[in-house]
């Protein structure tokens, strides 16, 4: 293999006064590749149990939508990978070159204390437009007690999104793409095969799933902004525009978040962390808040619904996304998997439940399910209501209920 075909790439901080360096992980799609028109694909898997499941098992799913995407960005990120390392965060990386990553170690030392760190392995595809990333992870707890932890105020979860925070603004090259505990992502610029293939990730097996095949239509295609975005235990796949983007991203930056990735897909990740991890809403709640039922139809809900609904329209109209989505949301503790599509559902969704009731599924398409789940038994989701699915507990809601069951 060529050896400039490995070069580390140079991966731009993505600000207004350095947004692209000359050479860059925005990726043009040579001619031989120019894709057919399609959208966004998503899906997603999930045992009760706990049993662990193999990667193979979603890179089947999400190919199998392959008309869905364009080249220009795909990944995945599963749950309950390290189980000797539960109680640590992982920290997983994009760095451009080994300077980006020794800048990146050298705030890290003042902020976490590394309890080991690893090369993640790649094997960079033919068919990618190179040049690479250098990807890496680190498992990490917070310095506490020291006088960084102590001059920031925060607590130990608003501690690390503040650390993801600074790097991904300040440190040119680095990029941290997952930051949770028990949990990573897996992402990159290419199509879904072409990443499944550069992480192997049938190598690694998670009792839940999530991925994402890109098609974007109003934000470049580059190596840290493609699906998932996480922050801490939170992973959102996005298929869809959000037009509400900039009445968002000023809800979620008046509140410490810094969005950096060049997508609008950012802010409703960093919306479910501030509104169910900070603010303690409920999911059904928060999907209410996102999704809003119109003030017509929110008369028709009973007294108490209705003062809710009401109290959430007024309170969090900056969190209206507004504009056609389907989205899957992951997080952990338990492990969880939200399904959620936009109030007028102008983006597919649909969920799957094995047989034996024990693997739960959702897709843009039925026929991802159906690759993987022969005997699934299908349903859609209502639109803005929010399917969910726990480890230990099982499908709590559907995605056809009150929408606010479980809530008041």
């Amino acid at each position: 293999m060529d050896r400039d075909y490995l070069q580390p790439a140079t991966l731009s901080c993505p600000q207004a006064s350095r947004v692209f360096a000359e050479q860059s992980y925005v990726v043009e799609i040579p001619d031989c590749h120019k894709p057919r028109m399609g959208s966004c694909g998503i899906a997603g898997c999930i045992n009760i149990d706990g049993s662990l499941i193999s990667g193979s098992k979603i890179e089947k799913m999400i190919t199998t939508m392959s008309e869905r995407e364009n080249g220009l960005g795909s990944g995945f990120v599963a749950y309950g990978l390290f189980p000797d390392f539960a109680e640590e965060y992982c920290m997983q990386f994009l760095f451009e070159s080994e300077e980006a990553q020794a800048e990146t170690e050298e705030l890290l030392s003042h902020w976490v204390y590394m309890i080991k760190d690893e090369k993640v392995p790649t094997f960079p595809q033919r068919s990618m437009t190179p040049p690479f990333p250098l990807v890496w992870r680190y498992f990490v707890r917070p310095k506490k007690g020291t006088e960084v932890y102590i001059r920031t105020g925060l607590n130990e979860e608003d501690y690390m999104v503040r650390l993801v925070m600074s790097i991904n603004e300040t440190i040119p090259g680095s990029c941290c793409v997952s930051s949770g505990k028990d949990m990573a992502v897996f992402k990159g610029s290419g199509y879904a095969r072409e990443i499944a293939k550069f992480y192997d990730i049938s190598r690694y097996k998670g009792n839940m799933w999530l991925s994402h095949s890109r098609f974007p239509t109003n934000s470049p295609g580059w190596w840290a902004g493609s699906h998932p975005i996480s922050i801490l235990d939170w992973s959102v796949c996005h298929n869809g525009e959000i037009t509400s983007y900039g009445v968002n991203r000023k809800l979620v930056e008046m509140a410490g978040y810094k969005c950096t990735l060049l997508t609008d897909s950012e802010v409703v990740t960093y919306l479910w962390d501030l509104m169910v991890r900070r603010h303690r809403l409920p999911v059904t709640a928060t999907a209410f808040a996102m999704a809003p039922w119109y003030y017509k139809d929110i008369e028709r809900l009973p007294d108490n619904e209705r003062r809710l609904a009401n109290q959430l329209r007024i309170t969090y109209k900056e969190a209206f996304l507004n504009g056609p989505f389907s989205i899957l949301v992951g997080r952990s503790d338990p492990v969880t998997m939200i399904a959620l599509a936009d109030r007028k559902k102008l983006r597919p969704l649909v969920m799957g439940v094995s047989a034996d009731g024990n693997s739960v599924y959702a897709a843009s398409e039925e026929c991802a399910i159906k690759s993987v789940q022969p005997d699934a038994e299908i349903w859609a989701t209502r639109a803005g209501n929010p399917a969910i699915v726990k480890v230990g507990e099982g499908i709590v809601r559907r995605g056809t209920e009150d929408p606010f069951l479980g809530a008041i």
